[in-house]
């Protein structure tokens, strides 16, 4: 790590870190000619790709972004557009969701949820809860309606 020095107080120069990343950079300290004061100039580290956020991350405290990191994420709607809590959205979701991306019963689906959907509308991943079976089952108009009850 290098040294470099900023004005702080009454014209005395404070040793500070510079970082590793940094040192590549030009020369960070210019000493003014006329009256000897030390000027601090911090490189301003700007990331071009995703792929070097990471080491970045690992080393510097503040880094500017070249461009939008959320450009290739697809967002969807929300599966309901009622029933918002005003102090928490969720916006965007990342990686996979049990009650819509894994084998669940239909009254947890995700997908459809069971108090805003028909009951007999299903998922590709829902399965019927009383025969353990993928949904439908031979008897799906009457089983979609089950569910773990509470009691």
């Amino acid at each position: 790590m290098g040294i470099i020095f900023s004005k702080i107080g009454r014209n005395r120069p404070i040793p500070q870190r510079k970082s590793p990343l940094a040192e590549k950079e030009k020369e960070v300290t210019e000493m003014a000619k006329n009256n000897n004061k030390c000027t601090s100039l911090r490189p301003i580290l700007v990331v071009k790709n995703k792929g070097e956020i990471k080491k970045f991350e690992d080393e510097e405290d503040c880094f500017i972004l070249d461009f939008d990191p959320y450009n290739d994420i697809e967002f969807s709607k929300p599966s309901s557009s009622k029933d918002f809590d005003n102090d928490l959205r969720v916006v965007t979701e990342k990686g996979q969701v049990a009650c819509r991306d894994y084998p669940h019963p239909r009254h947890t689906c995700a997908k459809f949820p069971f108090n805003m959907a028909p009951h007999y509308i299903h998922c590709n991943q829902c399965y019927c809860y009383v025969c353990d079976m993928a949904a439908p089952c031979k008897t799906w108009v009457d089983h979609c309606d089950a569910f773990k009850s509470e009691s």
